[in-house]
Parts: structure tokens; C-alpha cells; sequence
């Protein structure tokens, strides 16, 4: 939905107070999936800009200082295009919500038009932004795989690495969904599965859970779920078989 319900000050209490019992820290919050920076429609472009700082705004409120978002799809107006509105975008609505609120952008699978899917998109829309020490980036392991970044292997994921930190610099990855493809390699299509069960394969993993670069960037899992945690438990319990090893 575009709309949500007000926060009251009962809801950050009950939230603050759930936040504080679990432990839970850094907590990272995920935009709305209609959110479209790089929409070539000025009412969509404007409706999603505003659901942005929504969406910042009620962060805030409850204390959570990281927002991700994709960048958007293009919708065939072009790559460059789009890379401009997003970051002109993203520059108004820092300067909407102040600090420390940052945004996390997420690399894409590059369904479609998306935008995101190759480290030079992310790059460029960095570069043109008014306040770049306010944004990062989220990785997400399948999307960065269905995109064309070979990960399986302990040589691909240290050449990936090397481009991204060449690129963005390794210090601006803030957050990492950990997930396996349902798809095989450079599908561009995003399908998540059960870590160790897809077509990445376990070693990519390996990698990611004893880079020490990476060790205080939380990781979180976007796997299949159930009812209940079982499917959770089993997949933290296969991430951290790795640890060490």
C-alpha cells in the first residue's frame, strides 16, 4: 500500500521496549517494493519520492537509522535516465529527513528495467547524490548472483570483492541479505532459496560469514519461511556450521 497507518507513541514504546528485551542491534528497516525513484511517469516519480520520506520519517520515530531501497526500474526511458532521477531523488529526500537517517540501496537482479543490478549503476547514482556519506549499501547474495557476479567459488567471490571495492569501497556495505538462487547463473531473475540448496552453493557463504571485513555488517535471511522459525533456525544453523571453516 502507498498509505500507513500514523504511528502513535504507544507503538514506538511497545517497539522500543521489544528492541531493547531481544537485543536486536543494528536494526535495519526495508521500503515498500512500489517505491519507484527512477519512473519516468512524474506522478509515480513524485508518489514514490514522498513515500520515501514516509518511509524515512516513521524510521525515525522509532529509532531505526537505516532505510533499504532498490533503486528502481527504468521503464525504458534508459539506464541513464533513470540513474539521474534516482539520484536527484535520494538527494531531496536526505535533505527531508536529516541525520542520522541514511539510505541503503540494495543491487538488483536486473529483472526487467531494473536498475542496480551492476556496481557501476550503484556507483554512479553515489557519485551525483548531494549527501553521499549518508547512503550505503545493501547486498544481497542472489541478486548479486542472478546479475552475473560469479560468487561460488572462493576466486569469484574475492574478484567480486575486489570490483566492488574498486567501484564503492567495501566500508559502504552496511547490510547483507544472505541468500541462495532458485535460478542459475546471470538469469536475472530474482528467486530466493535455502542457503546451500540453490545454485550458489555453500562456499560463497564460507566467504561471506569469515571476511572479517564484514563481521560487524549484519546479515539477514530473505529465505523461504514456514510456519513458525524452523526454516529460519535451519538456515542461521547452516551459516554458522561455517563459521571458522
Amino acid at each position: 500500500r502507498w498509505e500507513a497507518n500514523p504511528l502513535d507513541e504507544e507503538d514506538c514504546t511497545l517497539y522500543r521496549r521489544a528492541r531493547d528485551l531481544t537485543g536486536i542491534e543494528p536494526v535495519v528497516a526495508h521500503n515498500s517494493y512500489l517505491i519507484n525513484l527512477a519512473s519516468p511517469e512524474p506522478w509515480l516519480y513524485e508518489k514514490s519520492l514522498a513515500a520515501l520520506v514516509e518511509e524515512m520519517r516513521r524510521a525515525s520515530l522509532l529509532g531505526v537509522s537505516s532505510v533499504i531501497l532498490h533503486p528502481g526500474a527504468h521503464m525504458g526511458s534508459g539506464e541513464e535516465q533513470g540513474i539521474a532521477r534516482v539520484a536527484a531523488a535520494l538527494s531531496r529526500a536526505l535533505e527531508e529527513v536529516g541525520p542520522p537517517m541514511r539510505i541503503l540501496l540494495e543491487n538488483t537482479s536486473g529483472q526487467g528495467t531494473s536498475l542496480g543490478y551492476r556496481f557501476e549503476h550503484l556507483a554512479s547514482i553515489f557519485e551525483r547524490i548531494r549527501q553521499p556519506a549518508r547512503m550505503g549499501v545493501c547486498l544481497d547474495t542472489c541478486h548479486l548472483f542472478a546479475a552475473g557476479y560469479d560468487i561460488r567459488t572462493g576466486e569469484g567471490y574475492s574478484r567480486t570483492m575486489r570490483e566492488f571495492d574498486r567501484l564503492l569501497g567495501i566500508e559502504l556495505i552496511a547490510a547483507i541479505h544472505t541468500n541462495d538462487s532458485r535460478k542459475d547463473f546471470a538469469c536475472r531473475v530474482d528467486r530466493h532459496t535455502h542457503i546451500g540448496k540453490g545454485f550458489i552453493g555453500l562456499e560463497a557463504f564460507r566467504c561471506i560469514v569469515n571476511d572479517r571485513r564484514l563481521a560487524n555488517v549484519p546479515k539477514i535471511l530473505e529465505t523461504p519461511k514456514g510456519d513458525g522459525l524452523r526454516l529460519d533456525r535451519m538456515n542461521l544453523a547452516v551459516l554458522r556450521r561455517l563459521v571458522g571453516r
